[in-house]
């Protein structure tokens, strides 16, 4: 049976080498998991080593969605309904199928990794009601391949009245020590939800989710042409933007709140098919308005942070979105806005490469989310570590 125990703070592995970690993610545009091998010792990366995603098909995305439909009205965190149980069984067998693949493809043993960070798939994301939900059955994953997992990254920091969110953000600050651009400089990831690390020298990062990324405008384009996202951004660049309807999203609480908050995949769902009009659309002016929606929710937590950012470096899916990364620029200016590429960094495994980063953290007791990232009453250290 797996040897299961959590870690607490100021508990260390012995040595203080680096660590060969893999680490895994899959986020909430549900496209793929990303995989991605990095060497550190929990402060700083001494080798980045490949990475790679491996899509999922639109069979499996379907059962993702079902799930998360299916997890809406669930008050505790391990229950598993028919659907959620089925989707957890597969997030568990693909992430062990896209690890083998990685190996192989790379010519690595599994001998040589120390240690997996497993993120598993958001499912529901309630931190108000202390409940966040993450499907992925690390035991199993550890069995499967062998390697020693850390996952359930999240719930410590809910439990402890923690958003649970953003995660990223000590990664993030590990990856700027080094990065010559003016400061403040501001982290930005576009998942399916965006969020922002501030850092400016400070020993803790200050972060918090944004508003929506990614999702809005895939489940649109979803439900318009069946193909789930707008590539490159190519329908929003024909559209005409409703400024109006910009501006009646952006009436929303959520952003007018300080940080930290956090938010679940669809929480904007209901609002904005309510206060954007989009059925009267045209898809294109649907796209180009849901876009400015991102940029816009984006651009309104620079009065938030602790001084406006001088250096933007964008990371996510959303930097293939040639039409979001101009409004950002146009939004955020005068600063800069760069692609995470653009200053050297691997902006589509950043997410994976950081819970690798997360989980050599937790084998040696080093906190991961903080009272300025996700409001929780102390750094805390997170994540189950599972040996096989």
């Amino acid at each position: 049976a797996a040897v299961v125990y959590q870690v607490r703070r100021g508990i260390q592995t012995a040595g203080a080498g680096p660590v060969r970690a893999i680490g895994l993610m899959s986020g909430t545009s549900m496209d793929g998991i990303d995989v991605a091998l990095i060497e550190s010792d929990g402060e700083t990366v001494s080798r980045f080593g490949p990475a790679a995603t491996y899509a999922y098909t639109d069979a499996e995305a379907a059962l993702l969605r079902t799930a998360i439909a299916a997890a809406q009205d669930l008050a505790e965190r391990s229950v598993r309904p028919g659907p959620v149980a089925q989707a957890e069984a597969l997030t568990t067998r693909l992430h062990a199928q896209a690890v083998r693949a990685f190996l192989a493809a790379n010519g690595l043993d599994a001998g040589t990794i120390d240690v997996v960070g497993f993120h598993g798939q958001t499912i529901l994301h309630r931190p108000e009601r202390r409940l966040t939900v993450q499907i992925g059955d690390g035991a199993v994953l550890a069995r499967a391949l062998g390697i020693r997992v850390v996952c359930d990254f999240r719930a410590a920091d809910v439990a402890a009245g923690g958003q649970g969110a953003p995660l990223v953000p000590v990664y993030h600050r590990a990856l700027a020590r080094v990065l010559d651009r003016p400061h403040p400089i501001a982290v930005l990831n576009v998942g399916g939800v965006a969020n922002v690390t501030f850092l400016d020298g400070v020993p803790d990062p200050y972060a918090c989710d944004t508003g929506p990324g990614n999702a809005l405008i895939d489940d649109f384009m979803r439900e318009r042409n069946g193909e789930g996202r707008d590539p490159a951004g190519a329908y929003a660049a024909r559209g005409r933007v409703d400024q109006e309807a910009v501006a009646r999203v952006l009436a929303h609480p959520f952003f007018r709140m300080p940080p930290p908050k956090s938010l679940d995949r669809n929480d904007f769902r209901a609002w904005v098919a309510r206060e954007a009009g989009l059925d009267a659309c045209t898809m294109e002016d649907g796209a180009a308005t849901l876009t400015a929606i991102t940029a816009a929710s984006i651009a309104a937590i620079v009065p938030h942070l602790p001084a406006p950012p001088r250096t933007w470096v964008v990371a996510g899916g959303g930097i293939h979105n040639a039409t979001l990364m101009r409004m950002l620029a146009a939004r955020l200016a005068p600063a800069s806005v760069e692609t995470a590429d653009a200053v050297g960094w691997n902006a589509d495994a950043l997410e994976a490469q950081a819970f690798a980063f997360m989980a050599v953290r937790t084998l040696r007791g080093l906190p991961i989310t903080f009272p300025t990232t996700t409001g929780v009453p102390t750094a805390m250290t997170g994540g189950i570590v599972i040996a096989p």
